[in-house]
C-alpha cells in the first residue's frame, strides 16, 4: 500500500509523462510537416518511450495495490520556429522531468517508502541520459547553424534510431 504522499506523486508522474508523450508526439509532427523526417522519427521514438515509462509507473502502482487517478492533458504547441527550438525544447522538458522525478524520490525517502524507492532509482539514471542526449542534439544543431546539408546529415542519422522497450515483458518460464 502506497501513502497518500507518493500515490499522489506517481499519479502525478503518469499524467506528466502521458504529457511528454503528447508533447514529442506533436514536436514530431511539426518536423515531419517541414520536411525533416530524421528528426520526426526521433521524436516519435522519445513519445514511445514516455508511454512505456506512464504506463511502467501505472503498473507500479496497481502491484501497490492502489489506482492512478487521471488528470486532463494539456495540448501540447504545435509549432516551433526551427529544429534548433525544437531540441532546445526538449532538453528544458527533459531537466523539468528530472526535477519531477527527483522531488518523487525525496517524497518516497520521507515516507520511509523504499519499495518506491527504489523503484525509481531507474527513473533517475534515465533521466541523465535524457538530458545527456538533449544536449548532445542541441549542441550539433548550434554547431550545425544555418549548413542545410549538414542539417541533412543530421536528420539522415536520426532516421536511424528505433524504439526498443525499456520495460519488455517478463519472458514465460
Amino acid at each position: 500500500m502506497l501513502k497518500e504522499r507518493v500515490l499522489k506523486a506517481l499519479s502525478n508522474q503518469v499524467n506528466a509523462e502521458f504529457y511528454s508523450a503528447y508533447l514529442y508526439l506533436g514536436m514530431s509532427a511539426f518536423a515531419d510537416r517541414a520536411g525533416y523526417k530524421g528528426v520526426a522519427n526521433w521524436l516519435y521514438v522519445q513519445s514511445q518511450e514516455e508511454m512505456a515509462h506512464a504506463v511502467h509507473i501505472y503498473k507500479h502502482i496497481l502491484e501497490r495495490g492502489e489506482a492512478p487517478s487521471f488528470a486532463d492533458i494539456k495540448a501540447p504547441q504545435a509549432s516551433y520556429d526551427s529544429v534548433k527550438e525544437v531540441f532546445e525544447r526538449v532538453l528544458a522538458h527533459e531537466k523539468h522531468v528530472s526535477g519531477l522525478i527527483d522531488n518523487i524520490a525525496t517524497i518516497a525517502m520521507e515516507e520511509r517508502d523504499h519499495a518506491t524507492y527504489n523503484f525509481l532509482a531507474w527513473f533517475v539514471a534515465e533521466q541523465v541520459e535524457e538530458e545527456s542526449s538533449a544536449e548532445e542534439l542541441v549542441s550539433k544543431v548550434k554547431l550545425i547553424g544555418d549548413n542545410p546539408a549538414l542539417l541533412y546529415d543530421l536528420d539522415t542519422a536520426l532516421a536511424a534510431r528505433t524504439f526498443t522497450d525499456p520495460f519488455p515483458p517478463a519472458a514465460a518460464d
